[in-house]
């Protein structure tokens, strides 16, 4: 059994490891009625944006149910209803969660391809079949039996069809706990047999307190302009705090602030930097960057509504931006660049020759 040490050098984000979740307790509340009722269903399917919460959460309730039992004192009688989900850290079940060792849970996640060496790009039908062998096997006298898949939006066919023969003909205490990035990619037919549970957005406060965690010396104002970077999802805002993402929206909003006309220079000389070898991952994220700064230039336009600044002005830059073209014309612009970007990951255009065009066609779309 591990003990307090060994589960102190696990990484605390892991959603199997950690036990901070935040801003979700109506789903929290909906999982509790559901097992107090009697009445819990045999699957689950966890909504919501990428880095919400939504695999911590659904650790969170497999860790929960695996530590019940039906057992009842005959003296006292069954205990009280649980109140939490939360599980404390001295508690077996937590330790072998954890470690990812408990007899009675089985992940499901894209696994190590030994021909590409590399990590697939979707989970394959093996990866399934694997996993739902625990439901052969004989659960002992008020066990259950879990299976958490993350994510089953990334099943291929084959594999999203040997889940569902388990959906239709689930053993007795078996629980499936599926996470969904894209719930509308699943088959009808896994929709229709489990029971939505949608995590929503955090608030920015919920996002700056874990940010603050994570990096408890970081300035206040940079932590809030994280947060709204991040849309309200904790793992994008964790992603962006360790790759320099509020350097690369300073970077973004300076070579936008000059349009309708562009700092040549400036943009030559950034374009150079995300061309060289050891840039490709910077490149990628300040062209993901673009792309979420334009669909909520966008969403506000279409909402009337200024966006709320994340570095001084850019706020006011996209409404004015905004207001030199149509939403129509607006969200072409963002299409064609969009293909563009999907084309040159896919082939490897020139990275700097990429950059420069998706500023032309700025350029273009702010002459009003």
């Amino acid at each position: 059994m591990a003990g307090k040490q060994e589960i102190e050098e696990l990484d605390p984000f892991d959603p199997w490891v950690n036990q901070s979740l935040s801003g979700h307790q109506a789903a929290e509340n909906m999982f509790l009625d559901a097992w107090n009722s009697g009445r819990m269903p045999h699957a689950w399917l966890i909504t919501g944006a990428r880095g919400v919460g939504k695999a911590t959460f659904a650790y969170r309730c497999a860790r929960f149910v695996l530590a019940q039992t039906e057992a009842e004192d005959e003296l006292f009688g069954a205990p009280p209803p649980p109140q939490s989900l939360e599980i404390p850290q001295d508690d077996p079940t937590f330790s072998l969660v954890a470690r990812q060792s408990h007899p009675g849970l089985r992940s499901i996640r894209k696994s190590w391809d030994d021909k590409t060496k590399k990590i697939r790009n979707e989970i394959v039908v093996d990866d399934v079949r694997k996993a739902i062998t625990i439901f052969n096997v004989t659960a002992g006298q008020g066990a259950w039996r879990i299976i958490v898949v993350d994510a089953v939006d990334e099943m291929n066919v084959n594999a999203a069809n040997a889940l569902l023969k388990t959906l239709e003909e689930p053993p007795q205490r078996s629980l499936l706990i599926l996470v969904a990035h894209n719930p509308g990619r699943l088959l009808p037919t896994i929709r229709s047999r489990c029971r939505t549970l949608p995590l929503k957005p955090l608030s920015e406060e919920d996002v700056v307190s874990l940010l603050r965690d994570r990096e408890p010396d970081a300035e206040a104002s940079g932590l809030l302009s994280l947060a709204r970077l991040a849309d309200g999802s904790p793992g994008r805002a964790l992603e962006l705090l360790e790759s320099g993402g509020h350097g690369i929206y300073e970077d973004l909003i300076g070579l936008l602030r000059p349009l309708p006309e562009l700092d040549i220079a400036a943009l030559h000389k950034f374009a150079d930097r995300m061309a060289r070898k050891d840039a490709a991952d910077q490149s990628r994220a300040f062209m993901a960057m673009l792309d979420w700064w334009l669909v909520r230039m966008i969403r506000h336009a279409a909402l009337g509504q200024q966006p709320v600044d994340i570095v001084a002005g850019d706020g006011q830059l996209s409404q004015n931006l905004a207001a030199r073209r149509s939403l129509d014309q607006w969200i072409e612009v963002w299409e064609k660049i969009t293909r563009l970007a999907a084309r040159a990951d896919s082939v490897y255009l020139d990275r700097k020759q990429v950059l420069l065009n998706v500023f032309s066609m700025l350029e273009k779309a702010a002459r009003a």
